[in-house]
Order: structure tokens, then C-alpha cells, then sequence
């Protein structure tokens, strides 16, 4: 048994789970009218309302004291103060920092970082706002008309997911597009339309040699020089974003447009650096810096609320409950925003990558279960489509769903068509239906008995499937900003409580060594052996395929 699982507060919470597995959140809700007041928290313009789980006064107790345990708010302090809270790189973990607003000095190895951040931001800002106001001249003077990020993992997933979510808030006359994925379909299809003399390229890589995003970038500059017939000018058209300045340089990057990257941020939590690059080219300085100040007052929240009022505290606790307790394996991510359609996505990197592992940080195995599987799509398509398992699965599977109280552009018809399944799914999934609320609407549909003992089987829903609510004024910068900030604390305060180090990724390297070795292996028609017998199966397979097309 670990240490986790020996403490008081972890014993309390499986004995608890017994006792209340089986109450059914009607009974909750009919035991307290007030129970939305006692389970919903504020901050700014968002309502969490989380009380439709299945909790109680007592288990919400016994969680909180499960934190404490574990000495929550001390390895809160030391996230915020940059201590190397990243155990096995030996480092500190400060994506907080890039959207610090105040002055009080953040040391990282002796050194205050801020200014430093301060300036390299406002060196992203001028950039951008030189191709947003058509300053920035191409190499036959012409304007940017597209901007095409090249990276992966979260030089991708961040600045695509924001992009998208601020589209209402952006430039529509200037083009921005996301490269990530090596199958060349991704950067043909995305350059097929395209002209060099108008197009700017991001290359985001920390190292400047991760495979997928160098091989797009060697493409899309072959494709540029392919176009104009040199290379020459190629410092009009490619910036990059990495620690790498010398790599960068060898590509035809120009010093000026080279924008860095630290190790203590790591690449699912750097959408607030120049990583962000095109963000504020899509939606300007001003509006950049309302998504920082967001996430900073989510972060003053976090780091300053008492555990019980502390929305990515109650979010976390809910997380462990269910996983750790109630044996759930995902988490269903809802939003009823068209404009969130990749937040999803984004929050799949940023929990799986981060709490995705089996060993503590003592290098020893874990015994309880660590991070669910994350998925998600929009709400409404996500009633077409998997919602049937959600309501009548075997799978208990938590939801967070959230929705906007107006949209940029609001159409009555359509805000309250979309917000009535907002809360009609949230009710449903909570409240199910009883055999006997399901015979009486058949027998009122005028079906006979025989029809009925058919049927009724069917229409019965369990309910106490649990979901939390985020209710948010609009899809803004400043409360994107606040809600993004809520999930990455989330996932730190998970971390913590399985005794995890939630920001390194060794998992991702396996498969990425593996397939340097193997791409030596594909450059002739020589038959492989050195692998397992399916692994050499795959690959002669794919060589004898392409031999035969002569590829």
C-alpha cells in the first residue's frame, strides 16, 4: 500500500463511498432546496455549479481534507514561486509568470524573470501588430494576407484552440492557419491555395529538431523557394519561436524574428508566450492581454481562496472522487460554444500528457488509478452522437459542460434553443426517468399494455450521472483567459494529490525514438528483421506496397 492510500482521509473517503454509492441525486436535491446555493462558486463572470454530483456535505469534507493531507496549499506557494516543483528535469514549472501583472519580482536560478518576459512580449506584440496593420511587407511588398503556424502538441493545440475560440474577436481579412500533422496532406492542403508573396510562416519548436514540425517546415520552405526561385528573402517570410537560435538562424529565421522559449514552461501551458504569437496576430495587443489578465485573476483565485471556496481545487476533488472512487476511467469535456469546438482537444493534451503516468515522484509504481481519459466534442453534436452511452451506458462517465449566457453576435432563436438542452441535458442526466415516470408518458401516448410491457424497459433512464455546469457571461478574451488558467490548476492539484509530477512527458519519447531508428529503415527495399514479427510484417508490407508503385 502507498502512502495515499494509507492516510486517514483516502480510508475515509472508500469507507464513505460505500455508504453513499447507491443515493440517487434526486434524493440530494430533495433533501436540500438549496443545494445549488451550497454547491456553486463564482469568480468574475463565471458560475461553476457543481451540484449535481453525487456528494454530500460529508464527502466534500473528506476530500478537502484528503488536500490538506497532502499539503495542497504548500505546493501551491511553490508552484507560484518557482520552485523546481518539476522533479525529475530539475525545474521550475512558471506559465504563471507570462501573465503576471504586477511587478514583484519572480527568481528563477537567482534571477528575476520578469522583465525578461515583459520584453520578449512586447517584441511578439510589435510583430504582430506590424502584419495586422500591413506594415510587414512581403518580398515583392506586398501585405500578409495568411499566417500558417507550423508546430505540434502545444506549439499546435494552444494557440489553434484560442485562435479559433476568439474568432469573433479577430481580424477576418487575415488568414490564419494551423500546420501540425507530418502526413503531407496537412501542409499541401494548407499551402494548395496560398501564395508565397503574402504568407508568413510560424515554426514553433522548442529544440528546433522535433521531427514532425521540421519536416512541415522544410517542406513549406522548399515550397516557398520552389515559388520564387530563391531563398534570398526568405527572412520576410519565417519567424520561429524556440530556444534553438542557432538552428533557427541555419533555416534563414532573422535574428529579430526569433522569439524564445524557456524550459520552465512547458509546451501545453505556453499559449501565454510567444508560443501565442499567432493569437495576438489574429486578435491584436490589447485584446492578448485581456486573455493574460483572465488567466491572472484565476490564478489570484487559486493561489488566494480558502481550499472550499477554490474552483480548481473543487474540480480536482470532484476528479479524484469519481476515479479514484467510484472506478470511472473518463471525463466527458461539453462546451455548447461553437467557437470552443477545440477546447476539447486542447484539455486532452493538457490532462493526459500531464497526469497520463504510473510512476511517483519517488520512481515507485502507483497503486490507485491516475488520470481519465479526456474526450469530448460540442454539445449538440455530442447528443447525436455519444450522449446515448452517457445517459443509458454501463460507464459512468462525469461531464463538464459549458455555455455562454450571450454570444458576440446573439440570435434569440438560436441562444435559447442552444441553452434549453443545456439545461435540459444537465437535468436529465441528473434526474434519469423511473419505470414509472416512463409507463405513465407511454400509457398517456395512448399505447396498450402489451405495447407498453414492450417498450417500458427502454424508456427508462438510471440519472445520477454527474455533471458540473461552467456558466459564463460571453466567450471573451478576459474569460477564455480565466477559464483555460481554472483547468491547468485543475490538473496541478490532481497531480499533487497522486503524488505525480504532472509536467514532464517521458511517455511521448519511446515511440519518438522508435521512429528515428525506423526511418533509416524505410529509405531502401532491403526487408527488416530486427523488429517483432508483426512490426517487421507492417513495414515489409509497406515496402513491397511502394516498391510495386514504384514510390
Amino acid at each position: 500500500m502507498s502512502r495515499l492510500t494509507e492516510s486517514s482521509s483516502w480510508r475515509a473517503l472508500a469507507k464513505h463511498y460505500h455508504e453513499v454509492k447507491d443515493v440517487h441525486m434526486r434524493e440530494l436535491f430533495d433533501n436540500d432546496p438549496n443545494r445549488f446555493s451550497h454547491y456553486s462558486l463564482e469568480l468574475n463572470d463565471i458560475l461553476y455549479d457543481y451540484s449535481k454530483n453525487r456528494i454530500t456535505e460529508t464527502t466534500i469534507g473528506h476530500l478537502l481534507q484528503l488536500a490538506y493531507d497532502v499539503d495542497l496549499p504548500a505546493w501551491i506557494e511553490k508552484l507560484f514561486k518557482g520552485e523546481p516543483i518539476n522533479n525529475t528535469e530539475h525545474r521550475a514549472v512558471l506559465h504563471t509568470a507570462l501573465r503576471e501583472q504586477g511587478n514583484k519580482p519572480i527568481i528563477v536560478n537567482g534571477e528575476n524573470i520578469l522583465p525578461e518576459i515583459k520584453a520578449e512580449r512586447e517584441r511578439v506584440k510589435q510583430l504582430a501588430e506590424k502584419i495586422r496593420t500591413r506594415q510587414w511587407r512581403g518580398v515583392t511588398n506586398q501585405a500578409i494576407t495568411d499566417v500558417v503556424n507550423i508546430g505540434i502538441g502545444g506549439s499546435h493545440l494552444g494557440p489553434m484552440m484560442v485562435t479559433e475560440a476568439l474568432w469573433s474577436h479577430s481580424l477576418h481579412d487575415l488568414n490564419i492557419h494551423f500546420v501540425s500533422n507530418i502526413d503531407e496532406n496537412h501542409i499541401n492542403d494548407t499551402l494548395e491555395n496560398l501564395s508565397p508573396e503574402t504568407t508568413l510562416f510560424i515554426i514553433a519548436s522548442k529544440t528546433f529538431t522535433t521531427q514532425d514540425t521540421m519536416v512541415n517546415a522544410e517542406t513549406a520552405r522548399q515550397w516557398y523557394i520552389n515559388k520564387l526561385g530563391n531563398d534570398e528573402s526568405i527572412e520576410r517570410h519565417f519567424t520561429a519561436v524556440t530556444s534553438n537560435v542557432k538552428l533557427a538562424k541555419e533555416f534563414g529565421v532573422a535574428a529579430e524574428n526569433i522569439f524564445k522559449m524557456w524550459d520552465w514552461v512547458g509546451g501545453r501551458y505556453s499559449l501565454w508566450s510567444a508560443i501565442g504569437l499567432a493569437i495576438v496576430i489574429a486578435i491584436g495587443s490589447e485584446q492578448f492581454d485581456e486573455l493574460l489578465e483572465g488567466a491572472y485573476e484565476a490564478d489570484q483565485h487559486f493561489r488566494h481562496t480558502p481550499l472550499e471556496k477554490n474552483i480548481p481545487v473543487i474540480m480536482a476533488l470532484l476528479g479524484i472522487w469519481y476515479n479514484n472512487f467510484f472506478g470511472a476511467q473518463s471525463m466527458a469535456i461539453l462546451p455548447y460554444d461553437q467557437h470552443l469546438h477545440r477546447f476539447p482537444a486542447y484539455l486532452q493534451q493538457a490532462d493526459m500528457e500531464s497526469n497520463g503516468k504510473y510512476i511517483n515522484r519517488q520512481g515507485q509504481e502507483v497503486d490507485y488509478t491516475t488520470g481519465p481519459v479526456i474526450f469530448g466534442e460540442i454539445g449538440i453534436a455530442g447528443q447525436h452522437a455519444f450522449f446515448q452511452l452517457l445517459h443509458q451506458g454501463t460507464k459512468l462517465v462525469p461531464a463538464d459542460i459549458l455555455a455562454p449566457v450571450y454570444n458576440f453576435r446573439c440570435i434569440a432563436r438560436h441562444h435559447r434553443a442552444l441553452m434549453s438542452n443545456v439545461f435540459a441535458q444537465t437535468e436529465a442526466l441528473m434526474r434519469g426517468k423511473t419505470r414509472q415516470e416512463a409507463y405513465a408518458e407511454l400509457k398517456s401516448e395512448g399505447l396498450d399494455e402489451k405495447q407498453i410491457k414492450q417498450l417500458l424497459p427502454y424508456k427508462v433512464f438510471p440519472g445520477n450521472r454527474p455533471t458540473s455546469s461552467l456558466l459564463f457571461d460571453t466567450l471573451d478574451p478576459k474569460t477564455l483567459g480565466s477559464i483555460i488558467a481554472l483547468y491547468e490548476h485543475k490538473i496541478f492539484v490532481q497531480g499533487v494529490i497522486w503524488n505525480i509530477n504532472s509536467f514532464d512527458q517521458w511517455g511521448v519519447e519511446l515511440g519518438k525514438q522508435l521512429a528515428t531508428s525506423i526511418l533509416g529503415e524505410l529509405n531502401d527495399a532491403e526487408p527488416v528483421c530486427l523488429h517483432d514479427s508483426s512490426t517487421n510484417g507492417l513495414i515489409n508490407h509497406y515496402k513491397r506496397r511502394r516498391a510495386r508503385e514504384n514510390l
